[in-house]
């Protein structure tokens, strides 16, 4: 089962930033088990919100061409809680990219406040210097990944 763990795109320019968007409800089944009586979301699953805004900008500035998976968490901070009822935005920013991997950097925010900054590797599979041999298809960027750009805007960086 592939999770999707962001709403929609609603900013992007792509190979430089794109800013997405996380409502956070009671009808997600794990915030009944974390934490009982006090539901709040996973600071793990908030990493991978921002690894799912990251990877999809740094597979568009390549044309989904290359599969893009998470290698490294740089930095995680959090700095407060996350609850049912709170609209988290998620903005990342590409600090580099090159043909075997990308660096980006994100914050989190819930209205005016911040929630996390996180900083992420991604590898370029296909350019993996292991030796190791990946199925043709692009596995990474199916067909759901790529429908939540439907309805934004995708200007061009400068």
């Amino acid at each position: 089962m592939r999770w999707i763990w962001i709403d929609k795109f609603v900013e992007f320019e792509s190979g430089k930033r794109a800013v997405s968007v996380k409502n956070v409800t009671l009808a997600e089944e794990h915030l009944h088990d974390h934490f009982p009586g006090f539901p709040m979301m996973p600071e793990c699953l908030m990493i991978e919100a921002m690894a799912q805004t990251a990877g999809i900008l740094v597979g568009h500035a390549r044309n989904f061409t290359e599969k893009v998976i998470l290698a490294k968490i740089s930095k995680s901070v959090f700095h407060r809680y996350v609850r049912p009822g709170d609209t988290l935005r998620l903005e990342a920013r590409i600090e580099s990219i090159t043909d075997e991997a990308a660096s980006t950097r994100g914050k989190i925010t819930c209205g005016e406040n911040i929630v996390a900054e996180i900083s992420l590797m991604f590898s370029h599979i296909d350019k993996n210097l292991a030796g190791k041999e990946f199925p043709e298809e692009n596995f990474v960027f199916t067909d759901t990944f790529q429908s939540l750009l439907q309805g934004v805007t995708i200007s061009e960086s400068k």
